[in-house]
């Protein structure tokens, strides 16, 4: 049994898995998922796309404490997440600086906001862990790729004493791989489809 963290550009959520096909969704996004926040920044900011790995490069450079963009922590005990205010904080803040002429430090900025997504998507993980009495935490989509969000887990996870399972980076953006060990696994169950079963470009996890 482990503790998944399930962060992309489509899907931001926390379930508890005691199977490869038994899971219950802890938490998730009540709005934008967190690698689609990094991509509209990233457009804001005219980095092109996707946002994510120049936004992790440009932070490396930057002051994560540079800026007080928000955390949404939502309700007391939520494990839902939320990426909205975060967007609208950091549109706040380029707009104001331009409005009045002042230097945008993109670094700074990207830190900044990489830095707020960061700590809301661990603690939320740990907290959910803890919660569960789990001892193994598994992260995975594409944002799993993200340097700082990588350090930070193993950070937490070493002083909380859980077990940390984090995908090579490349593999955390390989949709193939992905859904092919999911479908293996499937094939494995005898859970196969017929020639007449219809396809779906989108399929509900919870």
């Amino acid at each position: 049994p482990y503790t998944a963290l399930v962060v992309s550009g489509g899907s931001t959520s926390i379930y508890a898995v005691t199977g490869r096909s038994t899971f219950q969704c802890l938490g998730r996004t009540r709005d934008d998922a967190a690698g689609e926040a990094f991509d509209k920044v990233a457009k804001l900011l005219d980095l092109g796309y996707p946002g994510g790995p120049i936004i992790s490069t440009l932070a490396d450079r930057g002051d994560p404490q540079a800026i007080a963009f928000p955390r949404a922590w939502l309700d007391q005990d939520s494990l839902d997440f939320s990426f909205s205010g975060l967007k609208t904080s950091v549109v706040n803040h380029v707009n104001r600086c331009r409005r009045n002429n002042e230097p945008l430090n993109i670094e700074d900025i990207c830190a900044s906001f990489q830095e707020a997504v960061v700590e809301v998507l661990v603690e939320k993980t740990i907290r959910a862990a803890l919660a569960q009495g789990m001892k193994t935490i598994v992260i995975g989509g594409g944002v799993a790729a993200n340097r700082r969000l990588r350090q930070a887990m193993q950070q937490r996870c070493g002083k909380e004493q859980l077990e940390l399972f984090r995908p090579d980076p490349v593999f955390c953006t390989d949709n193939a791989a992905m859904i092919g060990l999911a479908g293996y696994y499937q094939y494995q169950r005898g859970d196969t489809i017929t020639p007449d079963t219809d396809v779906y470009s989108r399929s509900p996890l919870h």
